[in-house]
């Protein structure tokens, strides 16, 4: 319930905010030339005709799978064969239908395509560098929490968390700079690496080929501040761990050293770690905007940053929803997944 109304709260604002900016979409689509017969055509197709709370309910029925539409041309929700694809559920009156529906996310003013269409393309792209930075920051800041808990107070610990803060201390578009600079370009004869590409290239005759040595930059960037965060976690919840009591009493019955923190300790410091690192990958997916724009990597965030500089609204708006749907799904799960973890937390 919590996440399905953080979601009319996006679509509101979201439809709010892009509906007072300046700028006419018809004028958009046609181009400065278009005649003023054709604007209002293309006026009337949009409903940018119809007043602010009528298109505000035309849009919330293009989100919505179960959706109220009109056979008539003239009404301002007809049901257009174009713009849906749907089964009909029910007819009632002498016009009007319910239908089951993928959600209608419009067309883009530049490309003409379906919003949904674009992001599916780039939807991809952006799993796959996201995964692989949450990949990246899992391991290492796992392996550098536990490092650090068990060498607490020495040089070891303190150079860890050093380095733990300055990874957090650095944003993301600026350490992409940085990272594109020093391995694509300084050391681009040791590293073979480029500086910006993505994760399908083309090659002179036009065929595609898979490259996965442009994930490593991207995904490197973005892992830095997930590593740091999750290693001071893992630290905090190893040190918790380690001064319990059954930890003394494992310990005490001569049990190994490493067999007390692998099998005893670990396996519970790693709770809200895992808990972290759900909810981290959701933030990931949904903020690599700049990285993926300075790499030129063709996910959803740098398709985001192209419409923004073109004012291609749909897509920006549409953008924005995706990214706040997995946002909220996936922490959803991440609640579900902290439930089974930890059987404390669950409702009775």
């Amino acid at each position: 319930m919590y996440g399905f109304l953080v979601l009319a709260g996006v679509v509101t604002v979201v439809f709010l905010l892009f509906n007072v900016l300046p700028g006419d979409p018809a004028r958009m689509l046609m181009g400065q030339r278009a005649d003023e017969e054709s604007l209002k055509i293309i006026q009337k197709d949009l409903g940018l005709d119809q007043p602010l709370s009528t298109q505000f309910v035309m849009y919330l029925n293009d989100l919505s799978p179960l959706s109220v539409h009109d056979t008539d041309k003239e009404h301002y929700l007809y049901l257009d064969n174009e713009k849906y694809d749907y089964s009909e559920l029910m007819t009632y009156g002498e016009s009007s239908v319910l239908v089951f529906k993928t959600p209608y996310l419009r067309r883009s003013y530049g490309t003409k395509r379906k919003v949904s269409e674009t992001m599916a393309d780039s939807m991809l792209e952006t799993g796959v560098l996201a995964l692989a930075a949450m990949l990246f920051a899992a391991i290492l800041g796992i392996t550098f929490g536990i490092i650090s808990a068990l060498k607490k107070d020495t040089w070891v610990d303190g150079s860890l968390l050093f380095v733990s803060i300055l990874g957090m201390s650095v944003p993301s578009f600026y350490s992409a700079l940085i990272i594109a600079w020093i391995f694509g370009f300084l050391l681009d004869d040791y590293t073979g690496l480029n500086t910006t590409g993505s994760l399908f290239e083309y090659d002179d005759i036009g065929n595609e080929h898979l490259q996965l040595s442009n994930l490593i930059l991207p995904a490197l960037t973005l892992g830095l501040r997930p590593v740091s965060a999750i290693m001071q976690l893992t630290r905090s919840s190893m040190l918790d761990v380690m001064s319990q009591d059954y930890i003394r009493t494992a310990r005490a019955k001569g049990l190994k050293y490493w067999v007390v923190v692998t099998k005893h300790a670990l396996k519970n410091a790693l709770n809200p770690v895992v808990t972290a690192v759900s909810g981290m990958f959701a933030s990931l997916l949904a903020g690599a905007l700049f990285v993926e724009s300075i790499f030129g990597w063709k996910g959803i965030g740098w398709v985001l940053y192209d419409a923004l500089t073109k004012f291609d609204l749909p897509i920006v708006m549409g953008g924005v929803l995706i990214t706040a749907t997995i946002f909220v799904v996936i922490n959803i799960l991440v609640d579900i997944t902290y439930g089974l973890l930890d059987p404390r937390v669950r409702v009775k």
